[in-house]
């Protein structure tokens, strides 16, 4: 009975050996060797995934590169420095004139600037509160206050401080363009890291409309583009907003004159 026990488990155990070897050899012979390029740029990437570059993750990015599906400096994390390495592995030049940008929620209305049309005890989440009438406010362009782009943000970079304002610190934010997707309200936008001043508003309503929901709303009355050509500002659609590329050497002048002061100094 000891003899027919110990075979069997003599038996099993020269089979899991045999097995084992073989699976070990064929784990040799069949693995895909990678290109060593591809494993550079693997190693370089954040690991941030936060997909702003339009890919899955870095790695599917890294792959796109390499393949020449896609251009070097599309990671806002990486930034530049991340570019010229990429560059370096693939043997191309790289433009790193592009300036970093930031995410900048543009309003700075709140229950004591902005009127109500209904009182929201819903979801704390900013697109639940936007299919109702588009939300509380009574525009329907500023910010929700909920923090739907607090939860998506993989920097953390998002919080409310305690005026109850949602605010992006520039230092944290990596550019990936997530917290602009998942606003309803389209209030987050992308700004230069260098840029000084903004115009913290986003409602397209004409000004008569604007005094009547907000006291800091863009009325679009157009001082900052006519008085303060150099300003950089234009006004399109009730709305003034900042060229920065282009001359804004009276930019402080303008956000000075502006009557609704929605010009404000970052």
């Amino acid at each position: 009975m000891f003899i027919a026990i110990l075979s069997a488990f003599l038996v099993i155990a020269l089979m899991g050996l045999i097995l084992g070897l073989g699976l070990a050899v064929a784990d040799k012979k069949l693995a895909v060797t990678k290109d060593e390029k591809l494993v550079q740029l693997e190693e370089n990437m954040p690991g941030a995934n936060c997909g702003g570059c339009g890919f899955a993750g870095c790695s599917a990015y890294a792959e796109a590169v390499f393949k020449g599906e896609a251009e070097i400096g599309l990671c806002s994390p990486g930034g530049s420095a991340l570019a010229q390495k990429m560059g370096e592995i693939m043997g191309k030049s790289v433009d790193l004139t592009q300036e970093k940008m930031v995410a900048y929620v543009h309003c700075r209305g709140n229950k004591d600037v902005t009127e109500t049309q209904f009182s929201y005890s819903g979801l704390e989440d900013c697109n639940a509160a936007y299919l109702l009438q588009a939300g509380p406010n009574a525009c329907k362009e500023g910010c929700l206050h909920l923090g739907s782009c607090m939860k998506v943000c993989p920097a953390e970079a998002i919080y409310k401080n305690s005026e109850g304002f949602i605010v992006v610190d520039p230092d944290k934010c990596i550019g990936c363009g997530k917290c602009t997707g998942v606003c309803p309200t389209g209030v987050i936008r992308l700004i230069p890291a260098s840029a000084t001043y903004v115009v913290a508003c986003n409602n397209h309503e004409s000004g008569a409309k604007v005094r009547k929901e907000c006291k800091v709303g863009c009325i679009g009355c157009k001082i900052c583009e006519v008085k303060f050509p150099s300003s950089g500002c234009h006004v399109t659609s009730f709305l003034s907003s900042i060229d920065y590329s282009a001359d804004h050497s009276q930019l402080a002048e303008a956000c000075e004159a502006c009557p609704q002061k929605c010009i404000v100094k970052r």
